[in-house]
């Protein structure tokens, strides 16, 4: 008999049954569709009721369902006690490169599917939003969507934002009036001083569950602990005077250590590289001097000579010195970079008819210079063509990518730019065509932040940024965990330049590239350099006045760094976990 054969008059000699016509026509409906007995479908019914039941976070349930993630023990056994101890609410202060993203992810995910949370804000540097949708996608299987306009607030249910996007109108209106179940704030140490927009921003969210993750808890007082856990957890350490007379003996040695580390155990999680069970590769660092053609020689202490005459006299004046210092930058990475910033001071109403033929004489012998004799350029093309691996190229500015585009482009190197001035979706498509199809890519300093790269262990700076940070930035990209091969970093130093000094006071002065990832970060706060350090490196160069004068001040700079380094190792603070 076939079960539409039966209808409801079967039934009536049942008094107590009241049948529903449409329940029982849905009944057959299904009874005689191939989802009857369809396995997918009762698998997932069984997973379903199988997370309700389950009576704790134990077993993480989605670690069978992600593929593309495979943690490493630290990161589950993190994610294990937001969920069992934290209730959700937690700091994740791993070391830098330990993987906090991962962690972060792996607590969303599970949350998600145990039907604890829905909707969820995930707020973060703007060069850093692209990164975390793609990851929250592709290894976690979470829907995830960048924040692009006022309708992506109420559109989405996992949206990733930037955070100085977010605490501005209108966008911070929509944000407040909706209800979170969780919030991730990546770079949490920009959360330290509760009267900036960030902080009140975070506290007044209504939200569920909180991340906040930073590898630096802590930089220059301990009242920044405070006012983060404080987000988390208001109360846990009492009220603002009542930890400061308890804790604080001064503003980065704690008063009772041990009571002090207990209450931070239930806020914060804190997983180092020398507690093991992590593994990094070697990093293997290359200068590489080379001797500038006698045409760029002439050129560069041509184009030096008046920057230094020009910087002196616009200083004492008060006027504009920015194009000279970058004058002076772009001559350090090439020929062709200067160009462009010497056509502009040409063209500039405000320049004196007096200079106006000085700079022409100098642009007409950068432009005399035939492209394929510039010296850094030939060494690039022999290294990526010695090397037949993929090669991530650096430099600061526009003209020298493009010059180095044509260049590989004309040694039959199939080569993509990577550049600021990229959309999101173009940054997506020029990282794809990097790992799948081209050997070099060739990025500016944009490329140094947002993306990871350890499908190659090759770095090349063809010119160094005046930042220490930066460089820590580039090579970040390659030597993270994840990467399984030795990284290899090669230097370009042009002998009698700026650029030697450069080379010289980070690789052999301060050894920066022997640092673990992260520590420079810690030092440079430390030391609280200026923020405009370039501009104070600009002055040594103009008012030295010989080469002996310059080289000793960069000695000096690289002393207070190592100084501020071996202070810090006696300052972590070991006796109470951070």
């Amino acid at each position: 008999m076939k079960l539409d054969s039966l209808t409801p008059p079967l039934f009536s000699g049942v008094p107590e049954c009241t049948i529903d016509e449409t329940l029982f026509q849905q009944f057959l409906e299904r009874a005689d569709s191939d989802q009857w007995d369809n396995w997918t479908l009762f698998q997932l019914i069984r997973e379903a009721e199988a997370t309700k039941i389950s009576p704790s976070f134990d077993q993480l349930l989605c670690l069978q369902h992600l593929p593309a993630v495979i943690p490493y023990p630290h990161q589950v056994e993190t994610a294990k006690k937001v969920l069992n101890e934290l209730q959700g609410r937690a700091i994740l202060a791993d070391e830098v490169g330990l993987g906090k993203t991962i962690e972060a992810g792996l607590i969303l995910k599970e949350y998600m599917m145990r039907g604890l949370v829905k909707k969820a804000l995930v707020l973060v540097p703007a060069s850093l939003v692209l990164q975390w949708t793609r990851e929250l996608n592709e290894k976690f299987s979470i829907g995830a969507f960048a924040q692009r306009n006022e309708w992506s607030w109420t559109t989405y249910n996992v949206l990733v934002s930037s955070i100085d996007t977010t605490k501005r109108e209108p966008h911070r209106s929509l944000v407040l009036e909706q209800d979170w179940d969780l919030v991730i704030v990546d770079e949490a140490h920009k959360l330290k001083n509760r009267k900036t927009k960030n902080w009140e921003l975070i506290n007044r969210l209504r939200k569920k569950y909180l991340l906040l993750l930073t590898a630096t808890p802590i930089q220059n007082d301990l009242k920044e602990l405070y006012n983060l856990i404080n987000l988390l957890k208001p109360g846990q350490l009492g009220s603002a005077q009542h930890f400061t007379a308890s804790f604080i003996e001064q503003r980065r040695k704690p008063k009772n250590p041990v009571e002090l580390r207990e209450a931070l155990s239930q806020v914060m999680i804190r997983n180092k590289r020398s507690e093991g069970g992590i593994y990094f590769t070697n990093r293997n660092v290359t200068s590489i001097p080379l001797e500038l053609s006698v045409q760029e020689r002439e050129l560069y202490e041509a184009v030096s000579s008046f920057v230094k005459e020009e910087y002196l006299k616009r200083r004492a004046e008060k006027g504009n010195v920015l194009p000279l210092i970058t004058l002076q930058r772009e001559i350090c990475s090439s020929p062709y970079a200067a160009l462009p910033t010497l056509e502009r001071m040409y063209k500039d109403p405000k320049t004196p008819e007096s200079l106006k033929t000085r700079i022409e004489h100098l642009y007409q012998m950068g432009e005399s210079i035939p492209l394929n004799e510039y010296t850094k350029g030939k060494t690039v093309i022999d290294l990526v063509t010695q090397t037949n691996d993929k090669v991530i190229v650096f430099t600061e500015y526009r003209a020298s990518q493009e010059y180095l585009m044509y260049m590989l482009e004309q040694a039959g190197v199939r080569a993509i730019p990577f550049r600021g001035g990229f959309g999101r979706g173009k940054k997506d498509w020029m990282k794809d065509l990097f790992e799948k199809r081209a050997q070099v890519m060739v990025a500016t300093e944009a490329g140094g932040e947002g993306i990871n790269l350890q499908f190659c262990n090759h770095v090349i700076n063809f010119d160094l940024p005046w930042n220490p940070m930066r460089i820590e930035q580039r090579i970040g990209r390659v030597h993270r965990l994840g990467q399984t091969r030795d990284v290899y970093v090669y230097n370009m130093a042009t002998r009698g330049t700026i650029e030697e000094h450069i080379v010289n006071l980070l690789q052999e002065k301060i050894r920066m590239f022997e640092m673990v990832i992260g520590e420079l970060d810690l030092i440079i706060g430390k030391m609280k350099l200026s923020k405009n350090i370039e501009n104070d490196i600009m002055d040594w160069i103009m008012e030295a006045k010989s080469e002996t004068e310059l080289a000793a001040r960069f000695d000096e700079l690289g002393q207070q760094v190592t100084k501020a380094r071996e202070d810090l190792l006696q300052d972590t603070f070991p006796e109470w976990g951070l």
